[in-house]
């Protein structure tokens, strides 16, 4: 199938794709730095600013299995272009935010956006491109998320201080009008499941679910939140059996019948996981216990993800030559265990030297880990799956984000009640949230290295 594509068709999905797939870790890191002035702009406190970026994440999240079913039903890149348009206007939207709430609806429809770019970009990566070249181009792709997520505090900072928040969606807003040009150049469509039918009611459970759960994780210290987590848990085998039962669901179980792929899945969540609230951990820390200034510790954090953009396309690449698919994906979990566990040996004496081996520790695990094991995802189901598979991909990458920032929050209310009172006095509490943190990280880590030594059998296409 992928032979049908010629060179250019290839040249411009990876352009677009590569480029449309910089905005979701641009749209989270660069809005880190932009809190304060929102924050100042609305008169909202630290509590309410957290949902900037949760609500993002949880639009991502709802949207990305319906989006994927729907691509498969009626073209993966239609759907890359809509949720690029949607990107487009929504960013123009929130440029102009009235109000916070405006603010926090239009975070949660670019979510949304976001959503449908990733759940096709690599599903037509994976059409467009040979199974030979695949883990390559995969590679690449993602080397374009690390690239963003290491841009994304140094952009945000100086459009911030230079322009002001709102110029962050701007920013935002011309990347996706140059992916949405780029994209239109290529004029092949994919379409896996042409006469399958879009399940409507499995996509309203799945949203709902989604919203239950997630919420209940995020907010599990409140009264409300441990009730809503167990409903959302309810839900959610609820929402399984429905998906068995149904003879066209909007997400196909049938792929977790594949060991490999289940393990890979799980393995890639576990990843996640461990490692997205590092990011947030480590500017506290820096900034306080390290004492320097914002613009130093951004500066400072650009060595894990310039390790994971090193290494990423040519781990891809890499994985496309070797007969054991396993070795890459199992050795990257078990180094970012490492760099995961070096956080436990962290305290108040700030070592720069000991913050930098972490940080290119745990980011030559990620850099081994992403790219091999996505390959593995993609890799493991027919062809007429690919589009749910990339969904998956996306839904386990942004609900180990979720749950990794609801041990972080949990650790941090059970333990200090509070980030807002970080000062020299609460120092030893703090560094106890790190290690109560890490060591549950530690923990996803040792899963993950078990599920990515299970068997692995490619399909042939």
């Amino acid at each position: 199938m992928a032979q049908a594509y010629s060179r250019e068709d290839q040249r411009m999905i990876l352009i677009a794709t590569s480029v449309a797939c910089m905005v979701t870790p641009l749209m989270s890191t660069m809005m880190n730095l932009s809190l304060v002035g929102i924050g100042n702009d609305f008169g909202v406190g630290s509590h309410n600013l957290a949902y900037v970026n949760t609500m993002f994440l949880l639009g991502s999240v709802v949207c990305m299995v319906p989006a994927a079913k729907f691509a498969s039903i009626h073209g993966m890149k239609k759907v890359f272009i809509g949720g690029l348009v949607m990107m487009v206007a929504c960013t123009a939207a929130a440029f102009f935010s009235p109000s916070f709430n405006f603010l926090i609806l239009m975070r949660f429809l670019i979510g949304f956006a976001a959503s449908m770019m990733t759940v096709t970009g690599m599903a037509l990566l994976t059409f467009v491109f040979p199974a030979n070249k695949r883990g390559k181009v995969i590679g690449l792709n993602a080397t374009f998320v690390y690239i963003g997520l290491s841009l994304g505090p140094t952009i945000g900072g100086v459009i911030t201080d230079t322009l002001g928040w709102r110029y962050v969606f701007a920013f935002i807003f011309i990347l996706s009008v140059i992916a949405l040009g780029t994209v239109l150049m290529f004029r092949n469509e994919a379409v896996p499941t042409p006469e399958d039918r879009m399940d409507w009611g499995g996509s309203i459970l799945w949203g709902f679910m989604i919203i239950t759960l997630m919420s209940g994780l995020i907010n599990i210290t409140t009264p409300w939140g441990p009730a809503a987590a167990v409903i959302g848990g309810v839900l959610l085998i609820i929402t399984w059996w429905y998906l068995r039962n149904r003879e066209s669901p909007v997400l196909e179980t049938k792929m977790f019948r594949n060991k490999a792929f289940t393990k890979a899945c799980i393995a890639a969540f576990m990843n996640y996981g461990a490692s997205y609230s590092i990011t947030f951990f480590l500017a506290l820390y820096l900034q306080h216990i390290g004492e320097i200034s914002a613009t130093e510790a951004g500066t400072l954090m650009l060595v894990q993800p310039l390790m994971q953009v090193l290494l990423t396309a040519r781990m891809g690449a890499l994985s496309d030559r070797l007969t054991d698919k396993r070795i890459l994906p199992t050795l990257g979990m078990a180094i970012t265990g490492v760099g995961v566990s070096m956080y436990l040996f962290l305290d108040t004496n700030y070592s720069l030297p000991y913050v930098v081996a972490i940080m290119v520790v745990t980011g030559i695990g990620l850099g081994i880990f992403s790219a091999p094991n996505n390959s593995i995802i993609m890799s493991t189901v027919p062809p007429h799956l690919k589009g749910e598979a990339s969904g998956m991909v996306a839904v386990v990458r942004q609900t180990g984000m979720m749950v990794s920032m609801s041990i972080s929050m949990s650790a941090i209310a059970i333990i200090m009640g509070s980030a807002d009172n970080l000062n020299p006095s609460t120092y030893g509490a703090f560094i106890d949230v790190i290690h109560t943190t890490f060591a549950i990280c530690l923990g996803m880590c040792i899963v993950g290295i078990i599920c990515s030594l299970v068997k692995i059998k490619v399909v042939q296409e």
